[in-house]
């Protein structure tokens, strides 16, 4: 196939891909003959007869691969953002081949015999070089041929196994929806939310990718709360004799590779190091995260008796009479701040503005330029000088063939090895209006600043290879950067410059501003429940040992709760086991605790800026430079330190989630 658009860089600006040319019957094409080139690259490596240098033995595996890496970025970023029957048939040949593909070049025993000869002086390289080997012995390069046998049985089942999961929910996102005929059952959602959900004469509420559904806190039939909650936590069922196959293979593998259990093994190349490390931080906050929880149910049973509710509450009321405690106590309704949250200019005025004056950064749409669905847009970024920096895409809205969630993806890395700048992507699940605007709640707001500090680490990143290019870090370090962004979403410059009335154009008042921030500890202790639950959950299945077995998912997931402290009847972990993307489908495996551990350098963070003074462009210069330049291509703990002068503390996190 000649025309395949994947098999020359694009030639649109900053090689974007050509979504307008790239049809579903190019993709397959492009990874056989990716896969074979790239192949092909790495045996002339491996068997050069030259003496192994880190040029022609690292750097050219850096520069192997281009077909490959083109049409893997924008495969799997399609397969996530717009799926269809036929990418779903194509991604479960893939996957597969790509696992086998991948163990096919870190077990090449003549390729990782050149990188143990290498030697380099140059800083930047060594740490890359330091990072191949890494990468080499994790995959199990020193393992004896029958045990690189097994190992790559392993990896292929996973990569099956981890397809399915992901393809289940995405299925069960709409499989699993909330179906009423009566609009008056989803009495509490405002006209524009009802009228956009209707379809066929009836009305669909698909679920979002956790536990706690948004319309929880809204609708005011309990039996159709009831109903949401139930659908949410009982979709995809299926998945979790995926689950237990998952977990038993890797901590098979885990034991291959010489590591106790996956968690050790996964957390061995991360910034926490150990297990015990993990253990420790998260030990400081289950007590406090539960007492908080408890005195916030105190407060919702008595509120509920208020409104007439004498029963018990209820997992699906949380969120319902939380807001009415938050009425109550600071006379403040969530609902009276979407009018002031308009998409167009929460980005513009809010997201785009706050990086402007942070990093002198200016954005120009490109109507020009095209996504893979009518609804992506794409921003030409310019830096301070007016020189050219790389795109951002933004897709913002839900559909049917879309996961959930909310995620940043790349479809170009910068690297100065290809001269190439970056392409970043952001993902949000914002429920797209029938008509009008499209009106944001105050946590839509919040994920979208977050989902852009991704971006900014990939947009800034200035790097010489693609291999720790912008956000290639550690998982326990990779959300720190987007976490700090989230500060400017409530910073009063900025929130004054977006959060302005849809139709007059008047700003938000100042005493709802002032109540917003007023109730922002209370229910602190149900998120960080729901969190740590969530991480301790994670944790559990992949300190599994080698032969230990599970014979009930829903058992060991209770059981695992109550051993680590954190089971609360009243607020159940953020994933359930049967829709925990992020650890069986999306890379966290035994990582979800990142979150946390990153929001201890985002809060020391969060505090530098307001001891220098917040929104100033040198204060912004110092974290780019320091930090969001360097990608992977620095030791992460000696960036922040580099950043903040001082080693990092859990006092302002405990702080902010009112836990100290």
């Amino acid at each position: 196939m000649a025309e395949n658009p994947f098999f020359a860089p694009s030639s649109l600006p900053y090689q974007l891909p050509p979504f307008e040319e790239i049809r579903e019957e190019h993709y397959l094409p492009a990874f056989e003959r990716g896969m074979a080139d790239h192949l092909a690259e790495v045996d002339a490596i491996a068997n050069s007869t030259e003496p192994p240098t880190f040029a022609n033995t690292v750097a050219a595996l850096e520069r192997a691969g281009q077909i490959l890496s083109r049409v893997s970025m924008v495969f799997f970023s399609v397969a996530a953002s717009d799926s269809t029957d036929t990418i779903m048939e194509i991604e479960q040949q893939v996957s597969p081949a790509l696992a086998k593909h991948s163990d096919a070049v870190r077990l090449n025993r003549a390729l990782w015999a050149r990188i143990k000869q290498v030697a380099t002086a140059d800083p930047e390289e060594a740490w890359l070089l330091e990072k191949y080997r890494e990468d080499f012995v994790r995959a199990g390069a020193d393992l004896s041929e029958e045990q690189q046998a097994r190992l790559r049985e392993l990896n292929e089942e996973l990569s099956r196994l981890s397809t399915e999961f992901s393809q289940n929910l995405i299925k069960a996102s709409t499989e699993s929806a909330l179906v009423v005929e009566d609009p008056a059952e989803l009495d509490g959602l405002d006209e524009a939310q009802i009228k956009a959900l209707e379809k066929d004469g009836k009305y669909v509420l698909p679920l979002l990718n956790f536990t706690n559904q948004p319309a929880l806190a809204q609708l005011t039939d309990r039996g159709v709360r009831e109903r949401l909650y139930r659908l949410s936590v009982e979709r995809a069922p299926q998945n979790f004799a995926l689950a237990i196959r998952m977990a038993t293979l890797r901590a098979e593998r885990s034991a291959l590779l010489g590591f106790p259990n996956h968690a050790a093994y996964a957390v061995a190349d991360q910034t926490a190091k150990t297990v015990e490390a993990v253990e420790s931080m998260l030990g400081q906050l289950v007590g406090p995260a539960v007492r908080n929880a408890r005195k916030e149910a105190e407060a919702l049973a008595e509120q509920a008796a208020k409104y007439g509710q004498h029963s018990a509450i209820e997992p699906w009321d949380w969120s319902f009479y939380t807001e009415k405690v938050r009425a109550a106590r600071y006379d403040f309704d969530a609902e009276a701040m979407r009018p002031y949250f308009e998409l167009n200019r929460v980005f513009l005025d809010g997201i785009f503005h706050a990086a402007t004056q942070l990093y002198g950064i200016t954005f120009t749409e490109r109507t020009d330029l095209k996504g893979y669905n009518p609804d992506v847009r794409v921003f030409e970024v310019f830096d301070g000088d007016g020189s050219a920096l790389g795109l951002f895409a933004l897709d913002p809205y839900a559909r049917p063939t879309k996961r959930g969630g909310a995620w940043m993806n790349n479809l170009v890395d910068q690297s100065f090895l290809f001269g190439e700048k970056p392409v970043v992507m952001n993902n949000l699940n914002i429920t797209k209006p029938a008509e009008g605007p499209t009106l944001l709640t105050f946590d839509e707001v919040n994920t979208a600043f977050h989902e852009f500090g991704h971006a900014l680490h990939g947009l800034f990143s200035q790097v010489r290879y693609p291999r720790v290019s912008g956000t290639n870090v550690p998982r326990d370090f990779v959300e720190y950067p987007s976490q700090v962004n989230e500060m400017w979403a409530t910073w009063p410059e900025i929130l004054a410059n977006y959060a302005k009335h849809h139709e007059t154009g008047e700003p938000m008042p100042a005493e709802l501003v002032a109540k917003m921030t007023a109730t922002e500890k209370f229910n602190q202790g149900f998120k960080t429940v729901e969190y740590l639950a969530a991480t301790l959950l994670d944790w559990a299945w992949h300190k599994l040992g080698e032969g230990e077995t599970v014979e009930d998912a829903q058992a060991f997931e209770q059981a695992a709760l109550e051993a680590a402290q954190i089971a609360f009847p009243l607020v159940r972990t953020r994933y359930r086991t049967n829709y925990f993307a992020h650890i069986f489908s999306g890379g966290y495996s035994a990582a979800y605790y990142s979150y946390i551990w990153s929001e201890v350098l985002d809060a020391e963070s969060v505090l530098w800026f307001k001891e220098n003074g917040g929104l100033k462009r040198e204060n912004g210069d110092h974290f780019r430079r320091e930090l969001l330049s360097k990608g992977g291509s620095l030791d992460p703990l000696t960036q922040f330190r580099n950043f903040r002068g001082r080693e990092p503390s859990i006092q302002p996190l405990l702080e902010r989630r009112g836990l100290s």
